[in-house]
């Protein structure tokens, strides 16, 4: 007989209490590790709704404001009624023709707006989206290491293997590539490259980019080229764009954010750049994905990127003098770090007795419960990073001074932050 409404519901009103229906997952699921960078974020949220006030040195979060005139276009785009439709998958053309200005003016770089520029929904999202596009099973990626999470989980998302490789000498990442390309089969179908890099701070010439396009016609892979900090050098470096060197665009693109030099992190909007035809591979993801960017925001970001060249590079200054006050602070504690040439960060190896004692994820979890400073360890950018921590310094100085005391301090053993 037939069960009436009613009488299915008396059945789902005598499951046992508490009784939770199976969630099935994908594997793909099962398969990420616990995101350490996403348990100091939680751990960081926690102590601050306790009215702690944490000093924020983990994540490369930008402060300052954007550039006025963006914000005045911006305000002036969303009273626009037409700008709250649907917007072009793909970002509208007076945007793509931008960032082929830019591309121009700044790198020697010609592209075609058209079929060679794509506005992405932030660069990571252009990343993860363009790694689903060219990988699948049973392909291979190589990634940098330490590794920025994205850089290995989009590969492993679309089901490609991944091998990570040593990036803070480049000379040899290169020529570990060669090798692997001469004796792995199938050969890696496609190499991840992010310089400046994240976490390590390395920097590469120009001279880099000519070999590695060298070595993808030689062997055949595909480079994406992860440019995020391009906007954020220091001492006179200026970092190359891959696409920069001949022949780039037969092997590869690159991604590039509004996000750090224009402040415009919450935005989300970046860009994918080079080859015609993996960038119409990922427009043909994101076309089932997404209905592109906020229009008032693409509006917004053309006067960025059309007028807000000498507000970049304000704040460049901005980030090298905040830099030279964390190395400082950093130097009294006894910390060993490189310069960096660019980037948000520095990446700060532990000193020698805290090395001994304990891991980067346990001592973070020190300084957040013991400095009240938040930092990223290096564990979260996997075995290459341990004994690392990553040190953001997009606070304003005066805060970057009192998060190097209470670090120092904690690791002297003496009393820090607000109990002191």
């Amino acid at each position: 007989m037939e069960k009436h409404e009613g009488d299915k519901l008396d059945e789902i009103d005598r499951l046992e209490p508490g009784h939770q229906f199976d969630v099935p997952v994908a594997d793909r699921v099962l398969r990420l590790p616990p995101y350490l960078l996403g348990r100091i974020n939680e751990q960081k949220y926690r102590k601050r709704r306790e009215g702690i006030d944490i000093i924020d040195l983990g994540m490369g979060n930008p402060t300052d404001p954007p550039d006025p005139k963006i914000v005045q276009k911006l305000c002036e785009a969303v009273a626009d009624p037409r700008n709250s439709r649907y917007s072009a998958s793909a970002g509208i053309f007076n945007l793509r023709r931008e960032v082929a200005i830019r591309y121009e003016k700044r790198f020697g770089v010609s592209l075609d707006p058209h079929k060679e520029v794509l506005a992405t929904i932030g660069s990571k999202e252009g990343f993860s989206h363009m790694c689903l596009a060219l990988m699948g099973p049973g392909d291979t990626c190589i990634v940098p290491a330490p590794s920025f999470p994205i850089h290995v989980y989009s590969p492993a998302l679309a089901s490609a293997n991944v091998l990570q490789l040593e990036v803070t000498q480049p000379a040899k990442f290169l020529d570990q590539v060669a090798h692997i390309c001469e004796t792995l089969h199938p050969k890696p179908k496609v190499v991840i490259v992010n310089f400046p890099h994240n976490p390590s701070t390395t920097v590469v010439d120009r001279e880099f980019y000519v070999e590695l396009v060298a070595l993808a016609k030689r062997f055949g892979f595909l480079i994406l080229s992860d440019f995020a900090y391009a906007d954020v050098c220091f001492d006179g470096y200026e970092a190359p764009s891959f696409l920069s060197v001949p022949g780039a665009k037969e092997v590869g693109v690159e991604f590039i954010t509004m996000s750090k030099g224009y402040n415009m992190a919450g935005w989300r909007i970046g860009f994918c750049a080079g080859n015609a035809e993996m960038v119409r591979a990922l427009a043909t993801i994101k076309g089932y994905y997404d209905y592109g960017i906020f229009q008032a925001v693409q509006i917004a970001a053309i006067i960025a990127l059309r007028h807000g060249e000498e507000a970049r590079l304000e704040q460049s200054r901005i980030y090298q003098s905040r830099r030279d006050t964390l190395l400082r602070g950093l130097e009294r504690g006894g910390w060993e770090v490189e310069i960096p040439k660019a980037g948000m960060f520095v990446w700060a190896r532990v000193p020698l007795p805290w090395r001994e004692k304990m891991g980067t994820m346990d001592l973070a979890t020190k300084l957040l419960d013991e400095a009240e400073v938040a930092v990223s360890p290096g564990a979260a950018f996997g075995p290459a990073g341990e004994t690392y921590l990553r040190m953001a310094f997009v606070e304003k100085e005066q805060r970057l001074q009192q998060a190097m005391r209470q670090i120092n301090r904690c690791l002297r053993g003496e009393s820090v932050g607000s109990k002191a």
